[in-house]
């Protein structure tokens, strides 16, 4: 949890802090008090007594102090309900779960006639590292006369940024509905973005902005803690650019969403807090965008271990495109645990392949095409991705 060695820092300050130390020091402070018990060994009643009574009760006490109390008094180390008092001593709070809200594009057979897609109709994702999800359509979907396609509002049966998925994941009928014959998140899909409750090390970075924020000038520190207060928005990533792109007193805000992007409108709102609730600095110009981003063509070469079945490589190659998916911000980092591509940074492969290895036994060896990434004030996405297996 962290590098700070509190039991280290008491030591330091003289106190005793295992139950040998303490046995020392109450022998010194009987011996300065002209104690006349001599007999200090560990079958003496007096200092049995002692220990039963007192060195175990203190030590139990030191190891709540050292674990418990003494990290959770700042922001770096606090978890939970102790970071949550610290973060309201700043005017902030934990942001909840909520659910991702967006529009599904379903397309049916035939245009003729009207038809009505059911509130309720569920769609799922294709499993992703074992883990299905879930959306629902949340008002009925009617078909004009000669329409074909059809946006329909849906929302996640479960709270998560799980489901923020890229275009093209949700595509799947459980149950298959008459006339329908094919069901797409599109581009833009989101509205609403899911979010899991707070977890400590964002809210940690959001009580630690809070201090540079808490003044009367609008700072960079004050603007990313407005943003971040929106579900699916972390602290650490909001990116400034200050270069006056509209002229003196202009700035920009980069966000960078976790998985997939929301619609304008979920930026819209940002902005209608922002520069139209008032809440800018005088004569500033700040407005918010989505990062963006640079497409790439990613060609993976894999060499399975000798003696998979069929099934075991088909797989391999699908976990593995998968793995890489997650690593370029198609599906949370909660699936899989990769090396994300970040904005400003350098983007290594050689690295993506240690961890294809570490997480996949099967592969005997790897390949990438592609050189490293080194992104500016935008962020690699995948705009093709070829996983070949060799026998």
């Amino acid at each position: 949890m962290s590098d700070v060695d509190f039991k280290q820092a008491l030591r330091d300050a003289g106190i005793p802090t295992t139950e040998v130390e303490l046995k020392k020091a109450w022998e010194k402070e009987a011996a300065a008090q002209g104690s006349k018990i001599s007999n200090t060994s560990a079958w003496s009643p007096f200092w049995r007594i002692v220990s039963e009574l007192v060195t175990k009760p203190v030590v139990w006490l030191m190891g709540f102090i050292i674990d418990t109390v003494l990290p959770n008094l700042f922001v770096k180390t606090a978890v939970d309900g102790w970071l949550d008092m610290l973060a309201w001593a700043v005017n902030t709070e934990r942001k909840g779960s909520t659910k991702a809200q967006g529009e599904l594009l379903f397309t049916r057979t035939g245009s003729a006639g009207s038809m009505e897609v059911p509130m309720g109709t569920r769609v799922h994702s294709a499993a992703i590292n074992g883990h299905v999800y879930e959306l629902t359509t949340t008002l009925p979907g009617i078909f004009a006369d000669g329409q074909l396609q059809l946006s329909i509002p849906v929302e996640a049966t479960e709270v998560g940024s799980g489901y923020n998925l890229a275009p093209g994941y949700y595509a799947i009928l459980p149950v298959p509905v008459p006339g329908i014959a094919q069901v797409v998140n599109a581009e833009d899909w989101l509205t609403q973005p899911g979010a899991d409750a707070e977890p400590n090390d964002q809210l940690q970075l959001r009580t630690r902005n809070q201090f540079s924020a808490v003044n009367q000038y609008h700072t960079d520190a004050v603007y990313r803690a407005m943003i971040a207060s929106f579900p699916g928005v972390r602290p650490d990533g909001v990116y400034f650019e200050h270069d006056a792109p509209r002229g003196p007193g202009s700035a920009n805000a980069f966000v960078l969403f976790e998985a997939g992007v929301p619609a304008d409108e979920y930026l819209q709102q940002i902005n209608a807090y922002i520069r139209e609730g008032g809440n800018h600095g005088h004569g500033d110009d700040l407005l918010v965008k989505v990062m963006p981003d640079t497409r790439h063509a990613i060609a993976l070469e894999v060499w399975p271990r000798p003696n998979l079945s069929a099934e075991q490589r088909s797989q391999l190659q699908e976990q593995v495109e998968q793995f890489i998916r997650a690593a370029f911000r198609e599906s949370t980092a909660s699936d899989y645990q990769p090396t994300l591509t970040f904005p400003q940074s350098r983007f290594s492969f050689s690295r993506l392949g240690e961890e294809l290895h570490a997480q996949f036994p099967r592969i005997e060896s790897l390949h990438f095409s592609n050189s490293d990434i080194v992104s500016e004030l935008n962020v690699p996405r995948i705009e093709s991705l070829a996983v070949q297996l060799h026998a």
